[in-house]
């Protein structure tokens, strides 16, 4: 589905989420990285202790740090050091160390250059901590010459990124996890949130650019834009208007919801589920972090989560979760929930600190 515009307003695609960042399998190998040592063994951690312990690894090591991601077959947290004392120090806390060499810095740099001399619409780039590179991908609508365009830029940064084509195109897709409708569009309900009390719900940006009234699937008016924000980010809030229930849950579409109580930052490696109103509920991994996507007409989003989850449209806004705790929202992908696909987030905890609402 085209990424197309209302006149005089930002256009609402009727579907799920923001195109993938990257196409292919990524492996949790590379060459750059060293060996464990054969007698050393990880502490099995869930994904939430994996990030907090990401966390304070992350701010103890500083510059000496270089990303991490969390094994969910071993059930550890790998964290990327530059050098063998940075290791030492991870594997005392009990984490698995992989000495690689590109610093966050140095990956941080290469962002920049593609911010400058790679804006094509159709790409979009993330940093792979289990590569240790920027992963730039270009979908299929992507000239030949504009290829050749980007190719010539990622050749520049040598071993600090890497080129890739997906078939799909990258669109965002426009319920937690109902449907919510209004002036022609359809998007999905992220999650119910309050705000000074009152009651507000979550949905995706690019909805909330083209829609400022919404309605439930029986077309009863049910709230008013408060706040939304697209590009740059992609992030709306919804005030309740009618006197309606809203429990902070998620329809899983079997007749029970996912209760939320709280938030969660996303890990690379992370088991998550999504839920949206065209597609219902699909599961997948968290495969990138802070990725950049270009969906064109100057529509550029930063910092979005990057997952295999499946999404189509009428998903954008629906909510990304990890048990009990909501994580991002629905905001755009390629691909779809027949042939699998990739499909972006805009991380919750970012919306709601914007916005100043909170879950509960």
């Amino acid at each position: 589905m085209k990424h197309r515009r209302i006149p005089g307003r930002r256009a609402v695609v009727a579907g799920a989420g923001i195109a993938a960042l990257a196409a292919g399998a990524v492996t949790f190998q590379t060459a750059n990285a060293s060996e464990v040592p054969a007698d050393f063994a990880p502490r099995p951690l869930s994904v939430g202790a994996a990030g907090k312990l990401a966390s304070t690894l992350t701010q103890d090591l500083g510059a000496d740090a270089a990303g991490t991601y969390y094994d969910a077959k071993s059930e550890s947290l790998v964290v990327n050091v530059l050098d063998e004392a940075a290791a030492e120090t991870v594997e005392s806390a009990g984490a698995r160390a992989r000495v690689v060499a590109n610093s966050l810095a140095e990956l941080k740099s290469a962002r920049t250059t593609l911010e400058q001399d790679a804006t094509v619409p159709g790409t979009a780039w993330v940093t792979d901590p289990t590569t240790n590179k920027i992963v730039v991908t270009a979908d299929r609508t992507v000239s030949e010459a504009e290829w050749a365009k980007l190719a010539e830029v990622v050749d520049s940064l040598g071993a600090k990124a890497e080129l890739r084509r997906t078939k799909g195109e990258y669109k965002p897709f426009v319920a937690g996890g109902d449907a919510i409708t209004g002036d022609g569009g359809r998007c999905s309900l992220g999650f119910n949130v309050t705000k000074g009390g009152e009651p507000h719900f979550l949905t995706a940006g690019h909805c909330t650019e083209g829609i400022s009234t919404w309605s439930d699937s029986s077309g009863t008016v049910i709230g008013e834009n408060a706040a939304s924000s697209f590009p740059g980010d992609d992030y709306g809030l919804v005030k309740y208007t009618a006197d309606v229930a809203h429990p902070s849950e998620v329809n899983l579409y079997d007749g029970s919801t996912q209760a939320i109580s709280g938030t969660i930052e996303a890990t690379v490696g992370m088991r998550v589920t999504r839920s949206g109103s065209t597609t219902q509920v699909h599961s997948g991994t968290v495969t990138g972090l802070d990725a950049t996507v270009n969906y064109g007409n100057g529509d550029i989003v930063h910092g979005l989560i990057q997952t295999t989850v499946c999404a189509e449209p009428g998903d954008s806004g629906g909510s990304l979760f990890s048990g009990g705790s909501a994580v991002g929202l629905t905001s755009g992908g390629s691909g779809d929930c027949t042939s699998g696909g990739t499909t972006f987030f805009q991380p919750v905890t970012e919306a709601l600190a914007a916005t100043g609402a909170r879950i509960g």
